[in-house]
């Protein structure tokens, strides 16, 4: 680095408020316009945080890692105690593998990863990255009960999808972290097919927050008459026991499309 000379250092990963605000910007930046002549400039190597492990800090506040980077423990498939062939562990990923799909009479069968545990309060963090014109999603309050064959037959989802070309894209709250088919985005943040997101999904006392690569991109209030009302006006309106618990399982939705997800932590509100 030369006298005279310009120095810009730009960050593009999304930021929050360490007490989780948003800020005016997700980026961070800084320039220094010009390097003083004669004086020493040292570089010192920044702290490397590995995927799917916590901070010092993280543990401190209460975070819990849903998924090891190494195994599935802690999942399984939707109302059984195992878990089956389609979602594996692949470069630090749970990764859903359409190529082991199998059919039985003719219907191709689907396999949705569930937690081992239920969450009413909490705030959930992950990444994802989806294929081309891909699918997915994220359910939370989901019931695990025979009365039940899908997990969305109860909970309600954030979107994981492509935008550029899957067919979910004509409907306005079929995209990438929308209220599925209830609520769209306020801004459009997702990232193209093959690039990880940064999800932050809250929901405390039935408030719930969808943020999107640092942005808050969805808020609603459920239990509430205007949640109903949503409901009614929705492909749910028939489902008596769709958005209506109060705690539940957390779910990874199996569409058919090869999906990854990493960094998956909770904390209980």
């Amino acid at each position: 680095m030369k006298a005279g000379h310009v120095v810009y250092v730009h960050m593009n990963k999304a930021y929050v408020s360490a007490t989780g605000l948003p800020l005016w910007t997700t980026e961070a930046w800084y320039t220094m316009n010009q390097i003083p002549a004669g004086m020493p400039v040292t570089v010192t190597t920044p702290q490397v945080f590995q995927p799917n492990t916590l901070t010092a800090s993280e543990v401190k506040e209460g975070w819990t890692l849903l998924f090891d980077g190494k195994t599935t423990q802690g999942w399984h498939n939707y109302n059984t105690d195992t878990l089956g062939k389609y979602w594996k562990v692949e470069d630090g990923s749970l990764f859903l593998d359409p190529s082991m799909k199998r059919s039985v009479n003719g219907q191709t069968l689907d396999e949705y990863l569930v937690t081992a545990d239920e969450y009413e309060n909490f705030e959930l963090n992950l990444e994802w990255k989806i294929s081309p014109c891909g699918n997915s999603g994220i359910l939370f309050d989901v019931i695990q009960s025979k009365d039940y064959s899908t997990p969305y037959q109860t909970g309600p989802e954030m979107q994981v999808l492509d935008n550029a070309c899957h067919p979910d894209t004509r409907y306005r709250t079929h995209r990438a972290g929308d209220l599925y088919d209830m609520i769209e985005c306020k801004y459009v943040t997702v990232k193209p097919a093959g690039e990880w997101n940064q999800v932050r999904l809250i929901k405390n006392k039935g408030k719930v927050e969808h943020w999107l690569n640092g942005v808050k991109v969805v808020e609603y209030e459920m239990y509430t008459d205007q949640w109903r009302a949503m409901i009614k006006a929705s492909k749910f309106k028939d489902w008596a026991g769709f958005g209506t618990a109060q705690k539940g399982y957390i779910s990874l939705q199996d569409h058919g499309d090869k999906v990854w997800y990493r960094n998956i932590k909770i904390k209980v509100l």
